[in-house]
């Protein structure tokens, strides 16, 4: 029997649709030395990424299943967070917004999926501005691929002790390719493309 319903992919895109529409203040300023910075805050992020998660999964058993969304979207703000301090320690803050932040997100697990969003050309990249449509199409898309994961994972509740410590080590491990995502994007020189271009590329699929 499948531990998690068929409809969880569903919840998945909807809680992540509401997760990217809130893009989070950072008090981080920038930097003279970003890398540093940004690889201290990495770490920290990381850490507590780690500590949240394996405290959810100590549950056993049906408990433990129910714990699994709750988990996501503990990492999830523990992640986003951190990206928006990324940003700002680049001194990139405007260019975060609901693309960039899916991008650094799920590029790592995901890269096919968030292709439409940020592309790289040369040495610098193009955000491009994603109608509702479609990133409504890719949240959806993402759902998917996150539930699959977690189905992989979810087997791990059985082990309390030792499931623990296999998720928070994968939550700290998921953190890291984050950042690292985050630090190479706002590295780089960024292109916005501006919204007009997003509607009338639906305009013309319409």
């Amino acid at each position: 029997m499948n531990p998690v319903p068929e409809s969880s992919g569903g919840l998945v895109s909807q809680a992540l649709a509401k997760l990217v529409s809130q893009i989070p203040d950072s008090d981080q300023t920038a930097s003279a030395a970003p890398a540093e910075r940004a690889a201290l805050v990495a770490r920290k992020a990381a850490l507590r990424a780690a500590g949240v998660s394996g405290a959810l999964a100590l549950p056993p058993g049906p408990l433990g299943f129910a714990t699994l969304l709750p988990d996501l979207l503990a990492v999830w703000r523990i992640q986003q967070a951190m990206v928006a301090d990324i940003a700002a320690i680049y001194g990139k803050s405007a260019a975060l917004k609901s693309e960039t932040m899916v991008y650094c997100l799920f590029k790592h697990g995901g890269a096919a999926l968030v292709r439409d969003l940020v592309t790289r050309v040369g040495q610098r990249y193009l955000v491009r501005s994603a109608s509702l449509r479609l990133m409504q199409r890719v949240l959806e898309r993402m759902g998917v691929h996150v539930t699959q994961r977690v189905l992989g994972r979810g087997l791990s509740r059985f082990f309390p002790v030792l499931g623990a410590c296999a998720v928070g080590g994968y939550a700290y491990y998921d953190t890291t390719k984050v950042a690292a995502t985050a630090i190479e994007l706002f590295s780089q020189d960024l292109e916005m493309e501006p919204e007009w271009a997003a509607e009338r590329v639906e305009a013309e699929a319409n």
